[in-house]
C-alpha cells in the first residue's frame, strides 16, 4: 500500500482550513450580488464586510482601509503605480525602489516604467542594506515626484525577515511612501500596519489557509490612494471594480481570524519543528548550507543547498519519495529556474536550492520521512561522486 504523501510546501500555498472551506462553500451557494439592495444582495454584502473586519484586525488596520483583490499579485499591481491621489488632488510618485530579493510580483514594478525602478542591494544573508537605501533616497530627484519603497516583511524563499519598520522610518523622513509585502508573514510573525509604519500592506488568502482567488491591499488611511487598476462599476469604493469574489473573501476572513490568534505559540511550535529538520539534515549531510540561518527568519521555513544537487533534480527526487517541497517561488508556471534571491545574496544561482516550509498540521512522522528522504538523496550524491 502506497504511503500517504507529505506536504512540505506551505509557503507556496497553505492547505485549505476546514473553517475557511465551510465559509467558502456556504457563501458560494448564496444567491445575490453584493451590490444589490435586496435581501439576498445584502446577505452577501454582510459576509464580505464581516471578512473585511477580520482581515483588518489581523493587519492592525481599520475595515474601511481594506481593499479586496483577486490576490496578492493584483494588490501589488494596484499599489505599485506612479499615479496617486491625495484626497481629490493628483499625487505623483517619481521612482520606485525595490529590494533585490522581492517576489516577482513586486520586483517587476507594477505600473512603473522600467526606467523608473531602482533595485536595492541586500547583504549575504539576504537583508536589505539600509545604508544603501538611505543613500538612494538622499540622491532621489524630488522634482520627479515622491519616492516609493516596496519591501517584503519576510522573504518567500529564505524566510528572512526584513527591517521593514526601520526602512519605513528612512522613507518617511524624506516624505516617501512605503508598501510592505506581508504575504508570507501574516499568521507567522506579528503584522501590524502601524507598528511597521507602512502606508500599505499586501496580503494573500491562500498563504494562510484561505481559498485561492482573494487578496487585499490594506492602507494606513484613505487620504492617499493609488489610481484604480481595475475600473468599472465602482466596487470597493472605486478602488477595485468588479463584483467581489464573495466566497473566497469569506474564506479569507475566516482564515485571517485564525491566523491572528496565538501567533507566538504557533511560531514557537513551528520553529522547534523547523530547527529539528535542519539539525537532522545536517547530521545526514554536514556540507548542507541553510540560507539566511544567521539572521531572523520565518519560523516555518528552511531554504537549503547541497553541493551537486540541482533544484529540479532535488524536487523530482523528493516527489518520487512522496514529499512535496519546492525550489522557492511557485509563481513561474511550474518552471524551476535560477533563484534571483541567491544571486542577490552573492551566491551562484546555479548552485540550486530547495525550500521546506511547514505548517500547523506538520507531524513528527512527516519530519522523519522528509529527513529520511533527504538522507537517501544525499547518500546517492555521495556515492555518485565516489564512483
Amino acid at each position: 500500500m502506497e504511503k500517504a504523501r507529505i506536504y512540505m510546501d506551505w509557503n507556496a500555498t497553505a492547505p485549505l482550513l476546514p473553517e475557511a472551506r465551510e465559509a467558502f462553500l456556504r457563501v458560494g451557494l448564496m444567491n445575490g450580488n453584493p451590490s444589490s439592495v435586496h435581501r439576498e444582495g445584502r446577505a452577501v454584502r454582510s459576509e464580505i464586510e464581516a471578512a473585511r473586519r477580520k482581515v483588518a484586525a489581523a493587519a492592525g488596520a481599520r475595515p474601511a482601509d481594506v481593499v479586496f483583490t483577486s490576490g496578492a499579485t493584483e494588490a501589488a499591481n494596484l499599489v505599485l503605480t506612479p499615479d496617486y491621489r491625495m484626497g481629490r488632488a493628483p499625487l505623483r510618485i517619481g521612482r520606485l525602489f525595490v529590494s533585490a530579493v522581492e517576489h516577482k510580483a513586486v520586483f517587476e514594478g507594477g505600473r512603473f516604467a522600467p526606467a523608473d525602478i531602482s533595485v536595492l542591494p541586500v547583504d549575504a544573508n539576504g537583508v536589505v542594506d539600509l545604508a544603501k537605501l538611505e543613500a538612494a533616497l538622499a540622491a532621489h530627484d524630488a522634482a520627479s515626484g515622491l519616492p516609493m519603497v516596496a519591501l517584503m516583511l519576510a522573504n518567500n524563499e529564505t524566510g528572512v525577515i526584513q527591517p521593514a519598520a526601520e526602512a519605513a522610518k528612512l522613507v518617511h523622513a524624506v516624505g516617501g511612501v512605503v508598501a510592505v509585502d506581508a504575504v508570507q508573514a501574516l499568521g507567522r510573525i506579528p503584522v501590524d500596519i502601524a507598528a511597521l509604519d507602512a502606508d500599505f500592506l499586501i496580503l494573500s488568502s491562500h498563504k494562510i489557509g484561505g481559498p485561492k482567488g482573494a487578496g487585499a491591499l490594506v492602507a494606513r488611511g484613505e487620504a492617499m490612494m493609488p489610481s484604480p487598476l481595475v475600473r468599472g462599476g465602482g466596487q470597493e469604493k472605486g478602488h477595485r471594480s468588479g463584483t467581489e469574489n464573495a466566497a473566497s473573501i469569506a474564506g479569507f476572513g475566516v482564515a485571517a481570524g485564525i491566523a491572528a490568534n496565538d501567533i507566538a505559540g504557533r511560531a514557537a511550535a513551528l520553529r522547534t519543528a523547523r530547527d529539528a529538520i535542519e539539525a537532522r539534515m545536517r547530521l545526514a549531510a554536514p556540507e548542507l548550507t541553510v540560507h539566511g540561518a544567521a539572521v531572523g527568519r520565518l519560523p516555518n521555513t528552511a531554504f537549503f543547498s547541497l553541493p551537486g544537487l540541482k533544484s529540479e533534480t532535488g524536487q523530482i527526487a523528493f516527489d518520487l519519495e512522496g514529499i512535496a517541497l519546492s525550489a522557492g517561488s511557485a509563481c513561474s508556471s511550474g518552471k524551476v529556474g535560477e533563484s534571483h534571491v541567491l544571486k542577490a545574496m552573492g551566491l551562484d544561482p546555479r548552485m540550486g536550492a530547495l525550500r521546506i516550509s511547514i505548517g500547523t498540521t506538520t507531524t513528527e512522522e512527516d519530519i522523519e520521512r522528509t529527513v529520511a528522504a533527504f538522507a537517501k538523496i544525499a547518500g546517492r550524491l555521495t556515492a555518485s561522486r565516489a564512483a
